[in-house]
């Protein structure tokens, strides 16, 4: 059996048109990125069934939803639809507009009881949702797409309208989410900070274009399209919590034979997610001795491209991990880096998140 979503359609209007060919895996949480007017929401709406002028394919894990004979109508199609407002029903409190949900699905793969527990929402079954909080109400939402036991879960920017605090609210709900489920979620955001938190794979979006697609890593890697570029340009890459310093409240982390402290305290074990921005690493070619960066490891050039009139964005690995440094055109000249050549790679910050742990 596949275990991917093959994505297939074209849709043309008068000032847009859409013209999309990928495989999506059948796991974990799949970000949609662009800029608006990309086409990221009028692709979810089509694996909806909700744009009626589109043509083309839509194959779940090889039951065939839409080709050329057929198409499953919206309310046929196993789909929880999580939009940028919550859209709740006024006239119920929040358990009936969750059980609402639960009434329209056909499996029980999520429970109650379970999407009340993942999404914090015990305390407020009794409420009316004109009381809620834009966060609150987004995780009720959440909740009842859910309860359709979907095969397939589309979020379309669903905390794009929320302000700063509720934003930080919710994501923890939605790791907690990614790591207990195995519903596989197409996730639209225009945030590289959201994608990089929870997504596992990445499509870019352009003009009605998929122009990249893959791992998150391998693409944020290519920093080549204005929104990944710039000033967001880094990577990611993957580690487990060796110890925690109490003293200095640091945590070392290893990865790949290579270790690294970071600022926090985390779990003895557990998996961790770190982002590294470009303009957080410097490269020296001996080791600098005294100095405020904690964090000089051993690296590899593995390739150097222009980034802008005065810089240039430096491809290092580390290990089998792999992350960016921007340089100056004079530093790379007076350093004289090349391809292939063993450097040390300063990095002075880390963003820390949990690793997304997909399936359960």
């Amino acid at each position: 059996m596949s275990r991917n979503i093959s994505v297939r359609y074209e849709l043309q209007r008068s000032a847009f048109s859409l013209d999309v060919d990928v495989e999506i895996p059948m796991r974990g949480i799949t970000g949609v990125f662009g800029e608006s007017g990309a086409g990221k929401t009028a692709l979810l709406r089509c694996i909806s069934g909700l744009e009626q002028g589109a043509t083309g394919r839509l194959v779940i894990a090889d039951d065939v939803w839409q080709d050329a004979t057929k198409s499953r109508p919206v309310h046929d199609r196993e789909i929880g639809y999580v939009f940028q407002e919550p859209r709740l029903f006024a006239h119920l409190n929040v358990r009936q507009n969750i059980e609402y949900g639960q009434r329209r699905g056909r499996r029980e793969d999520v429970g109650f009881d379970e999407a009340v527990e993942l999404l914090g929402l015990r305390y407020l079954l009794d409420r009316r949702v004109d009381t809620l909080s834009g966060g609150e109400a987004q995780r009720v939402a959440i909740a009842r797409a859910l309860l359709r036991s979907p095969r397939v879960v589309l979020m379309d920017e669903p905390i794009a309208s929320l302000d700063r605090a509720r934003r930080d609210e919710i994501l923890p709900f939605l790791d907690r989410l990614h790591a207990a489920l195995s519903i596989p979620v197409i996730y639209v955001s225009h945030s590289v900070e959201e994608v990089i938190r929870l997504c596992d794979y990445l499509l870019v979006m352009e003009r009605g274009r998929i122009v990249a697609s893959g791992d998150i890593q391998e693409v944020l890697l290519r920093a080549d399209f204005p929104l990944l570029g710039g000033e967001e340009a880094g990577a990611i890459i993957h580690a487990k919590v060796v110890l925690h310093d109490a003293v200095d409240g640091l945590t070392k982390i290893a990865f790949d034979g290579l270790e690294m402290w970071v600022p926090g305290r985390y779990e003895t074990g557990a998996p961790l997610r770190l982002r590294i921005r470009a303009n957080d690493v410097s490269i020296c070619r001996e080791d600098p001795g005294t100095s405020t960066v904690l964090n000089v490891l051993p690296a590899t050039i593995d390739s150097i491209r222009g980034d802008s009139e005065s810089s240039e964005l430096v491809q290092l690995a580390l290990g089998s991990e792999h992350i960016l440094a921007r340089v100056t055109r004079r530093s790379r000249a007076q350093l004289d880096l090349r391809p292939g050549e063993q450097v040390l790679a300063q990095i002075k910050s880390v963003a820390v998140k949990n690793a997304p742990t997909a399936g359960r």
